[in-house]
């Protein structure tokens, strides 16, 4: 589990917005100080807000500005790099042997891959859109507050 300490910025109903500077990896990462990511992350880092869901507790239990740990399984991450980086990688190869195999020019090769690269790039919007509210590719609290378990009457 990756883990990331962030800090309270609004409460909606069914989740917070968590505000985190992106630190946790470069602690874990062989290369350490030998790449950019640490020298970013030291000189002010990129702030970045991310939706967490409650997944049962009370958001009456979260106030503005608190500090709480959230977490997202190594799986989760590297499926999504995956899918975020090779999509639109294959879609505009697949534009690319498309445009090959209907022996277009060159200038009608570029299109066809920059067209795949757009199509495929939809792809994981649309991808990620579809899964906005899927339980198990969120990041989830950890901080040791279990769920309330109710059943409306």
């Amino acid at each position: 589990m990756i883990t990331e300490v962030g800090r309270v910025v609004a409460v909606d109903q069914g989740c917070l917005w968590v505000e985190t500077i992106q630190r946790s990896t470069c602690e874990s990462c062989s290369a350490e100080k030998g790449c950019g990511q640490s020298l970013v992350a030291k000189w002010g880092g990129k702030t970045s807000f991310i939706r967490v869901l409650l997944d049962g507790r009370d958001a009456s239990q979260y106030h503005l500005h608190d500090t709480v740990k959230i977490g997202i399984p190594e799986e989760v991450v590297a499926r999504g790099s995956m899918l975020v980086y090779l999509t639109p990688l294959m879609a505009l190869m697949a534009g690319v042997f498309m445009a090959e195999s209907f022996n277009l020019s060159e200038g009608g090769v570029i299109v066809s891959a920059l067209a795949g690269l757009l199509v495929g790039g939809g792809g994981v919007r649309w991808h990620s859109y579809r899964h906005r509210d899927d339980r198990r590719v969120q990041p989830v609290l950890m901080d040791g507050v279990e769920p309330v378990s109710w059943c409306p009457r």
